[in-house]
């Protein structure tokens, strides 16, 4: 499962990768998940973490999806700052999808954002989620709340 552009390519997150991962979250989110969390997400059968590798082995882009009583639960949406604006989120979660219909047979997918983060509720949307909640205050650093989004 490689997708594969004129500047980077996606695939499956593998154990070399967990250094590079580690950091990009850590530049894109204010409480990111650590090292432990995503070698977790490796031997985890019901989740699968996807990359967007350059073709100089950097790390730019990720996310995750885990399957859960039939359903995906997306998050770790995260592509560094000097590569935003390329379509490579929209990219991600495209191949997430994908990967999430075929391999576990979900059809029904959800995620939270934060209700600030506009750029992302906009990915989300045109992506074919739509808000059905808001959970109050579950964001820290800085507290906002989270939109709850679902593509069924």
């Amino acid at each position: 499962m490689e997708a594969q552009t004129q500047e980077y390519r996606i695939r499956k997150m593998c154990r070399s990768d967990l250094e590079k991962v580690t950091s990009l979250e850590a530049a894109c989110f204010s409480m990111p998940w650590k090292y432990k969390d995503f070698e977790e997400a490796l031997t985890n059968p019901h989740r699968i973490y996807l990359v967007a590798e350059t073709d100089e082995g950097q790390i730019i882009g990720g996310c995750m999806l885990t399957a859960i009583a039939g359903e995906g639960d997306i998050s770790n949406v995260a592509v560094h700052e000097d590569f935003r604006g390329r379509r490579i989120a929209t990219a991600l979660l495209q191949k997430l999808l994908a990967y999430g219909q075929e391999e576990y047979h979900i059809n029904a997918f959800t995620l939270e954002v934060r209700s600030k983060n506009i750029a992302a509720v906009r990915l989300y949307e045109k992506a074919g989620f739509r808000s059905e909640g808001i959970r109050p205050n579950f964001y820290d650093k800085p507290k906002d709340d989270a939109i709850i989004m679902w593509k069924r």
